[in-house]
């Protein structure tokens, strides 16, 4: 959630990020106002209280008839203090329910607009000219039925529409990028994790992903407060939840691998074939604590760390600039890398790396222990984190077959991947 101060300091910022987002700046006088309501129930409680504890005292010291008439008095002022106690605890909760429906800050420097407004940043490498070369390129799943590598048919048989099998060099292929990005991390300092893909709601919550749509695309456990997560981000993000981190051990970053789940809700006659948007996929996810100051700098060093990756590979893309509408509740900013699609002869996103502040550790009480200078004391204080993904696996193929194709429907292997898929430079078909 967004700082308290913030809102009632500069209500006017907040209420421009909200029509910024494309949203009413109304939620910002609802906040205001279920504030005022909590500190009134709080003042009133807090009074009645101090006269309820007044008058024990009182009674303690009285006799006879007089302490009797006390005693009744205390006892309707124990009522009392029971209803406006109950009234401070309603008050608590519909301020906390205002405060988390405003989502957080757009930075200033994020365009504004909605899903087609986006900034194209820089455009990286040249699409191939098939034309050039004399054929017609085929997509990933032409390219993955001759590999034996996509089996959509028999995801379909066994778990519906948006599934599939990865089989043969299409499962190697999702190991070795796994293996690559993993490496590619490990070299940069993070950590790597194994996060679970089943979380509680607080979690869930905690992320901001239950905010967006009400949850709409998001896989819950009927009979139990249990989601399916979209991304690592999410039990990343509650990994250190309810803790203190000492401010000289950040930045602290993990890369993350794990399955995701979405249900696509939104998505109806979108990219129905193939293995573009699916029900599931698997993922590694780069995931960062660090300080407020040092976010905007660590934002731009995974946008640099995706970057790199997308190199190794060997793909054609391009960076976009997120527009204020298209953002995700957690996020000020986001960058998106989009991968060339031959035969959709468009970008499509590949990876997505968003700062999200104090937003997410305000929900999930995580906050950082800064030593005292010459000027300061010690302190706790909130800190930021930041998510990116490094590789999510089925687009990544997607991108990664369809670009390096060649006429005869082989494959030839970006020079990175190799060491990961036993030495071979070329993929051969097992059907033509």
């Amino acid at each position: 959630m967004i700082d308290p101060r913030l809102l009632r300091d500069e209500p006017d910022r907040v209420r421009a990020s909200q029509v910024k987002r494309g949203a009413s700046p109304d939620a910002v006088d609802d906040a205001l106002a279920a504030d005022a309501a909590r500190r009134s129930a709080i003042a009133a409680f807090e009074e009645r209280r101090a006269e309820q504890k007044a008058f024990g005292k009182l009674v303690a010291q009285a006799k006879g008839e007089e302490k009797q008439a006390l005693l009744e008095q205390v006892k309707a002022l124990a009522a009392e203090v029971k209803e406006l106690e109950a009234a401070q605890g309603v008050a608590e909760e519909a301020w906390s329910n205002a405060l988390k429906a405003i989502p957080n800050v757009v930075a200033d420097a994020a365009p504004t607009g909605g899903e087609d407004d986006f900034v194209v940043v820089e455009e990286v490498g040249t699409p191939r000219d098939f034309a050039a070369e004399g054929f017609t390129p085929r997509d990933h799943i032409e390219l993955g039925r001759m590999l034996g590598a996509i089996d959509l048919e028999r995801g379909a048989k066994v778990s519906g529409s948006r599934f599939y099998f990865l089989t043969g060099v299409g499962a190697e292929l999702e190991l070795a990028l796994v293996n690559l990005a993993m490496e590619q991390a490990r070299n940069a300092g993070f950590t790597q994790v194994i996060a679970p893909s089943l979380v509680r709601r607080e979690a869930m919550e905690g992320t901001g992903y239950l905010d967006q749509g009400g949850g709409e695309d998001i896989y819950r456990i009927e009979g139990e407060e249990m989601y399916l997560v979209g991304t690592s981000e999410v039990p990343m993000a509650a990994y250190h939840s309810q803790e203190i981190l000492d401010a000289s051990s950040l930045p602290r970053r993990y890369a993350s691998f794990s399955p995701c789940f979405r249900k696509e809700a939104g998505s109806h006659g979108k990219d129905t074939r193939g293995i573009i948007r699916v029900h599931w996929f698997d993922k590694v996810e780069m995931f960062v604590y660090t300080t407020l100051e040092q976010a905007a700098d660590e934002h731009q060093r995974l946008l640099a760390w995706e970057r790199e990756f997308l190199d190794k590979l060997e793909l054609a893309y391009r960076v976009v600039d997120i527009a204020s509408g298209d953002l995700g509740a957690s996020a000020i900013r986001k960058f998106d890398c989009e991968a060339w699609i031959p035969t959709q002869g468009k970008y499509r996103e590949l990876t997505s790396t968003s700062n999200c502040t104090d937003f997410q550790t305000r929900r999930l009480d995580i906050r950082g222990r800064f030593t005292a200078t010459d000027s300061t004391p010690a302190t706790t204080g909130p800190i930021a984190t930041l998510n990116g993904t490094l590789t999510a696996i089925t687009r990544t193929i997607v991108a990664v077959l369809e670009t390096h194709q060649q006429a005869d429907g082989s494959i030839r292997v970006p020079a990175a991947l190799r060491p990961w898929l036993g030495g071979r430079e070329v993929l051969t078909p097992v059907t033509s």
